[in-house]
């Protein structure tokens, strides 16, 4: 017989609060541009808080007409992760967001998950600007947030013991607190490379315009993916509260 303290049964999307509460954000923002706002004051909003890189480029002709200011250089690094297009859009990134989320939000808790995803949708949005330098087009979605979610969650979710034991029934208490595989092994680890592999390629097809994605004419912005699953990667540790845990207990060891 198990022991109700270290083992539980659990639904495989037993979603925690904070990414509940992300996705309430996501789909009232969209719900309120696509039910409340007028076209033009739609517009005004997406100008305002999407991602454009003509706003950090001071010989472009059309920067002086576009909203927000210098409040908007700065916010925008982060609020274009809450703006969509339509809800294809939404829904491709909800499904993602909801199995590495939680995954993430389970190991790291609220407040350093709320952090780390703002960091990590900001390192998109600079990979975007170094890549589209003086462009007009918005960019909006969490795709990026979303993909450094996914490569922050993939550090863990394969080591022994971790949350992927669910997958055959039941599951211990501490599979989101197993140790975090180093940044080299993750590199060398066969189930990484072929999950990026796949993905990468996803995306490459996408940008190429091989495989298309929603309506016509809407790019994808491939190269904020990257910089944010790059991003996660890197920064994993500098967030992960059970690699913090590890070092202080080694440290206070006599």
């Amino acid at each position: 017989m198990s022991n109700p303290k270290t083992q539980r049964s659990e639904p495989i999307f037993n979603v925690p609060p904070v990414v509940l509460a992300t996705i309430a954000a996501l789909l009232v923002v969209h719900g309120v541009r696509t039910l409340m706002l007028t076209p033009a004051a739609d517009e005004w909003l997406l100008l305002a808080f999407a991602f454009i890189p003509a706003r950090y480029d001071i010989a472009a002709d059309a920067i002086g007409s576009i909203p927000g200011g210098f409040g908007a250089e700065l916010w925008s690094f982060f609020t274009y992760a809450f703006l969509h297009a339509d809800l294809l859009h939404i829904g491709l990134n909800l499904a993602w967001l909801l199995p590495f989320g939680a995954a993430l939000a389970r190991r790291f808790g609220a407040w350093r998950y709320t952090a780390f995803m703002l960091v990590v949708a900001a390192a998109g949005a600079f990979a975007h600007l170094i890549t589209h330098l003086g462009a007009m087009v918005p960019m909006i979605g969490a795709s990026a947030a979303i993909s450094g979610a996914m490569a922050a969650a993939l550090r863990f979710v394969f080591q022994p013991g971790g949350p992927l034991a669910r997958w055959r029934g039941e599951v211990n208490d501490d599979a989101y607190c197993v140790p975090a595989s180093s940044l080299a092994a993750t590199l060398r680890d066969p189930r990484f490379l072929i999950f990026f592999g796949a993905w990468m390629g996803l995306n490459l097809l996408v940008g190429l315009g091989t495989v298309s994605i929603g309506e016509e004419g809407q790019e994808i912005a491939w190269q904020a993916h990257v910089g944010g699953f790059v991003a996660g990667l890197l920064l994993f540790n500098a967030f992960d509260p059970v690699s913090r845990g590890r070092a202080l207990n080694s440290k206070s060891t006599t």
